[in-house]
């Protein structure tokens, strides 16, 4: 691996945090500090952990960093659920943004184990 970028997951990531943005833009005003925000962080927080752990010195140090950005997928899979239920987004996108998550914590997953069968 070159860098981070080199990387499908990471790429894939990158497609996500564009696709909320654009998604969270027509939320409701007073969700700016709250939901919206909350969101897009999350989104933000799952290719900017693989990139910080992709520098890492260490396979051990890179796992930990998939693992927090896997967690962020969730919080945003979560998020996503409660903005269904709110209003905010149409249950079709929101299952369409979802199985993108699916997708791509399978490919972290995937890039974990291969990390930890290199142990």
């Amino acid at each position: 691996m070159k860098t981070h970028k080199d990387l499908d997951v990471w790429k894939k990531s990158i497609d996500l945090v564009t696709i909320i943005y654009e998604l969270t833009k027509d939320f409701p005003k007073e969700e700016m500090y709250g939901l919206t925000n909350q969101i897009r962080r999350g989104a933000v927080s799952i290719p900017s952990n693989i990139a910080e752990g992709a520098a890492r010195q260490s396979k051990k140090e890179f796992t930990q960093f998939l693992y927090i950005a896997l967690g962020s997928a969730m919080e945003v899979e979560t998020q996503l659920i409660i903005s269904m239920n709110l209003g905010y987004i149409a249950q079709k996108k929101q299952l369409e943004i979802i199985n993108e998550i699916n997708s791509i914590g399978k490919m972290i997953n995937g890039l974990i184990t291969y990390l930890k069968s290199r142990n």
